[in-house]
Protein backbone atom coordinates (compact mmCIF):
# COMPACT_ATOMS: atom_id res chain seq x y z
CA UNK A 1 0.00 0.00 0.00
CA UNK A 2 1.09 3.60 -0.57
CA UNK A 3 1.71 5.94 2.32
CA UNK A 4 -1.27 7.81 3.76
CA UNK A 5 -2.16 10.72 1.48
CA UNK A 6 0.00 9.44 -1.37
CA UNK A 7 -1.37 7.94 -4.54
CA UNK A 8 0.33 5.44 -6.79
CA UNK A 9 0.80 7.21 -10.12
CA UNK A 10 0.03 4.84 -12.99
CA UNK A 11 0.68 5.23 -16.72
CA UNK A 12 -1.22 3.02 -19.22
CA UNK A 13 0.29 1.83 -22.51
CA UNK A 14 -1.96 -0.20 -24.84
CA UNK A 15 -3.06 0.31 -28.44
CA UNK A 16 -6.65 -0.78 -27.69
CA UNK A 17 -8.80 2.11 -26.47
CA UNK A 18 -11.50 -0.10 -24.97
CA UNK A 19 -8.91 -1.96 -22.89
CA UNK A 20 -7.42 1.31 -21.59
CA UNK A 21 -10.92 2.55 -20.75
CA UNK A 22 -11.61 -0.64 -18.82
CA UNK A 23 -8.37 -0.44 -16.83
CA UNK A 24 -8.90 3.25 -16.10
CA UNK A 25 -12.42 2.48 -14.85
CA UNK A 26 -11.15 -0.37 -12.66
CA UNK A 27 -8.43 1.75 -11.10
CA UNK A 28 -10.81 4.64 -10.42
CA UNK A 29 -12.46 2.58 -7.67
CA UNK A 30 -9.23 2.52 -5.65
CA UNK A 31 -8.40 5.72 -3.78
CA UNK A 32 -4.69 4.94 -3.50
CA UNK A 33 -4.22 4.67 -7.30
CA UNK A 34 -4.33 7.45 -9.89
CA UNK A 35 -3.95 7.21 -13.69
CA UNK A 36 -1.78 10.17 -14.72
CA UNK A 37 -1.36 9.43 -18.42
CA UNK A 38 -1.61 6.94 -21.24
CA UNK A 39 -0.17 6.13 -24.65
CA UNK A 40 -1.37 4.19 -27.68
CA UNK A 41 2.04 2.84 -28.71
CA UNK A 42 5.62 2.47 -27.56
CA UNK A 43 7.00 5.62 -29.15
CA UNK A 44 4.36 7.80 -27.51
CA UNK A 45 5.04 6.09 -24.17
CA UNK A 46 8.79 6.72 -24.36
CA UNK A 47 8.10 10.37 -25.20
CA UNK A 48 5.59 11.01 -22.40
CA UNK A 49 6.80 8.98 -19.42
CA UNK A 50 9.95 10.95 -18.47
CA UNK A 51 8.02 14.19 -17.88
CA UNK A 52 5.15 12.54 -15.98
CA UNK A 53 7.38 10.35 -13.76
CA UNK A 54 4.84 7.60 -12.99
CA UNK A 55 5.41 5.09 -10.21
CA UNK A 56 4.03 2.17 -12.21
CA UNK A 57 3.72 1.60 -15.96
CA UNK A 58 1.15 -0.93 -17.20
CA UNK A 59 2.51 -2.08 -20.53
CA UNK A 60 1.17 -4.26 -23.34
CA UNK A 61 3.65 -6.18 -25.51
CA UNK A 62 2.09 -6.29 -28.99
CA UNK A 63 1.89 -2.68 -30.18
CA UNK A 64 2.72 -0.85 -33.42
CA UNK A 65 5.88 1.24 -33.90
CA UNK A 66 7.66 -0.02 -30.77
CA UNK A 67 6.78 -3.19 -28.86
CA UNK A 68 6.31 -3.28 -25.11
CA UNK A 69 9.47 -5.25 -24.39
CA UNK A 70 11.57 -2.56 -26.06
CA UNK A 71 9.73 0.12 -24.08
CA UNK A 72 10.50 -1.79 -20.88
CA UNK A 73 14.15 -2.14 -21.85
CA UNK A 74 14.42 1.63 -22.33
CA UNK A 75 12.56 2.57 -19.17
CA UNK A 76 14.92 0.47 -17.07
CA UNK A 77 17.75 2.70 -18.34
CA UNK A 78 16.03 6.10 -18.52
CA UNK A 79 13.36 5.92 -15.79
CA UNK A 80 14.39 3.20 -13.33
CA UNK A 81 12.02 4.49 -10.65
CA UNK A 82 9.05 3.60 -12.88
CA UNK A 83 8.19 -0.03 -12.15
CA UNK A 84 6.94 -1.84 -15.26
CA UNK A 85 4.12 -4.39 -15.16
CA UNK A 86 3.57 -6.30 -18.40
CA UNK A 87 -0.17 -6.78 -19.03
CA UNK A 88 -0.45 -9.00 -22.08
CA UNK A 89 -2.37 -11.79 -23.74
CA UNK A 90 0.99 -13.42 -24.49
CA UNK A 91 2.17 -15.84 -21.81
CA UNK A 92 4.65 -17.87 -23.87
CA UNK A 93 7.84 -18.58 -21.94
CA UNK A 94 9.92 -16.51 -24.40
CA UNK A 95 7.91 -13.39 -23.59
CA UNK A 96 7.89 -13.98 -19.84
CA UNK A 97 11.60 -14.80 -19.58
CA UNK A 98 12.58 -11.84 -21.75
CA UNK A 99 10.42 -9.46 -19.73
CA UNK A 100 11.95 -10.57 -16.44
CA UNK A 101 15.50 -10.49 -17.83
CA UNK A 102 15.20 -6.91 -19.11
CA UNK A 103 13.74 -5.55 -15.87
CA UNK A 104 9.95 -5.87 -15.68
CA UNK A 105 8.73 -5.97 -12.07
CA UNK A 106 5.44 -7.69 -12.83
CA UNK A 107 3.64 -9.82 -15.40
CA UNK A 108 -0.14 -10.21 -15.49
CA UNK A 109 -2.11 -11.98 -18.26
CA UNK A 110 -4.97 -9.95 -19.72
CA UNK A 111 -7.34 -12.76 -18.77
CA UNK A 112 -6.49 -12.31 -15.07
CA UNK A 113 -8.97 -10.91 -12.57
CA UNK A 114 -9.00 -7.20 -11.79
CA UNK A 115 -7.94 -7.95 -8.22
CA UNK A 116 -4.71 -9.47 -9.55
CA UNK A 117 -3.85 -6.28 -11.43
CA UNK A 118 -4.51 -4.14 -8.36
CA UNK A 119 -2.30 -6.45 -6.30
CA UNK A 120 0.43 -6.20 -8.94
CA UNK A 121 0.36 -2.40 -8.92
CA UNK A 122 0.60 -2.17 -5.14
CA UNK A 123 3.27 -4.88 -4.93
CA UNK A 124 5.67 -3.42 -7.49
CA UNK A 125 5.12 0.10 -6.10
CA UNK A 126 6.62 -1.21 -2.86
CA UNK A 127 9.67 -2.49 -4.72
CA UNK A 128 8.69 -6.15 -4.84
CA UNK A 129 8.07 -8.44 -7.82
CA UNK A 130 4.63 -9.69 -8.80
CA UNK A 131 4.12 -12.65 -11.13
CA UNK A 132 0.65 -14.01 -11.73
CA UNK A 133 0.57 -17.68 -10.66
CA UNK A 134 0.19 -18.87 -14.26
CA UNK A 135 3.26 -16.87 -15.23
CA UNK A 136 5.28 -17.96 -12.19
CA UNK A 137 4.83 -21.59 -13.24
CA UNK A 138 6.49 -20.80 -16.55
CA UNK A 139 9.54 -19.32 -14.84
CA UNK A 140 9.86 -22.13 -12.34
CA UNK A 141 9.56 -24.73 -15.10
CA UNK A 142 12.18 -23.02 -17.23
CA UNK A 143 14.51 -21.79 -14.48
CA UNK A 144 17.65 -23.34 -15.96
CA UNK A 145 17.19 -21.77 -19.39
CA UNK A 146 16.51 -18.41 -17.74
CA UNK A 147 19.80 -18.57 -15.86
CA UNK A 148 21.91 -20.04 -18.64
CA UNK A 149 20.52 -18.37 -21.76
CA UNK A 150 23.18 -16.63 -23.82
CA UNK A 151 23.10 -13.00 -24.92
CA UNK A 152 22.26 -12.98 -28.63
CA UNK A 153 23.10 -10.62 -31.44
CA UNK A 154 19.90 -8.59 -30.88
CA UNK A 155 21.45 -7.13 -27.73
CA UNK A 156 24.19 -5.58 -29.86
CA UNK A 157 21.73 -3.45 -31.82
CA UNK A 158 21.28 0.21 -30.93
CA UNK A 159 17.86 1.53 -29.89
CA UNK A 160 17.44 3.14 -33.32
CA UNK A 161 18.38 -0.08 -35.10
CA UNK A 162 15.79 -2.00 -33.06
CA UNK A 163 13.15 0.55 -33.99
CA UNK A 164 13.96 0.26 -37.67
CA UNK A 165 14.09 -3.55 -37.52
CA UNK A 166 10.57 -3.63 -36.15
CA UNK A 167 9.23 -1.02 -38.56
CA UNK A 168 10.77 -2.75 -41.58
CA UNK A 169 9.30 -6.08 -40.49
CA UNK A 170 5.88 -4.45 -40.05
CA UNK A 171 5.99 -3.59 -43.75
CA UNK A 172 6.79 0.13 -43.61
CA UNK A 173 8.65 1.65 -46.54
CA UNK A 174 11.86 3.61 -46.05
CA UNK A 175 9.93 6.84 -46.57
CA UNK A 176 7.29 5.85 -44.01
CA UNK A 177 9.95 4.95 -41.45
CA UNK A 178 11.72 8.27 -42.04
CA UNK A 179 8.43 10.09 -41.42
CA UNK A 180 7.63 8.10 -38.26
CA UNK A 181 11.09 8.63 -36.74
CA UNK A 182 11.62 12.17 -38.05
CA UNK A 183 14.86 11.29 -39.83
CA UNK A 184 15.92 11.21 -43.48
CA UNK A 185 15.30 8.22 -45.73
CA UNK A 186 19.05 8.05 -46.33
CA UNK A 187 19.60 7.69 -42.58
CA UNK A 188 17.02 4.89 -42.45
CA UNK A 189 18.88 3.02 -45.20
CA UNK A 190 22.16 3.44 -43.32
CA UNK A 191 20.72 2.09 -40.06
CA UNK A 192 19.13 -0.82 -41.92
CA UNK A 193 22.47 -1.71 -43.50
CA UNK A 194 24.21 -1.58 -40.10
CA UNK A 195 21.68 -3.79 -38.33
CA UNK A 196 21.72 -6.32 -41.18
CA UNK A 197 25.50 -6.49 -40.93
CA UNK A 198 25.36 -7.02 -37.16
CA UNK A 199 22.75 -9.77 -37.54
CA UNK A 200 24.55 -11.31 -40.52
CA UNK A 201 21.37 -11.03 -42.56
CA UNK A 202 21.65 -10.14 -46.24
CA UNK A 203 18.13 -9.56 -47.53
CA UNK A 204 14.87 -8.07 -46.36
CA UNK A 205 12.95 -11.37 -46.39
CA UNK A 206 15.39 -12.92 -43.89
CA UNK A 207 15.23 -9.74 -41.82
CA UNK A 208 11.45 -10.14 -41.55
CA UNK A 209 11.84 -13.84 -40.65
CA UNK A 210 14.32 -12.87 -37.93
CA UNK A 211 11.94 -10.28 -36.45
CA UNK A 212 9.07 -12.77 -36.44
CA UNK A 213 11.33 -15.39 -34.85
CA UNK A 214 12.23 -12.90 -32.10
CA UNK A 215 8.49 -12.28 -31.60
CA UNK A 216 8.99 -8.56 -32.21
CA UNK A 217 5.96 -8.40 -34.50
CA UNK A 218 3.12 -10.41 -35.97
CA UNK A 219 2.55 -9.70 -39.65
CA UNK A 220 0.92 -11.27 -42.66
CA UNK A 221 2.01 -9.60 -45.89
CA UNK A 222 4.55 -6.75 -45.66
CA UNK A 223 4.73 -3.90 -48.15
CA UNK A 224 7.67 -3.52 -50.50
CA UNK A 225 10.57 -1.60 -49.02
Amino acid sequence: MSNAGDKIKVFLVDDHGLFRDGIRSLLSFHEDIEVIGEAVDGIEAVDKIPALAPDVVLLDIAMPNMNGLEVCRRLVKTNPSAKTVIVSQHTDKEYVITAVKIGAFGYVPKRAAGADLIAAIRTVYNGEYFLHPSVAKILVGDYRSLMDSDVDEYDNLTNREREILQLVAEGNTGRQIAHLLHISEKTVIGHRANLMQKLDIHNRADLIKYAIGKRLINIETPNAF
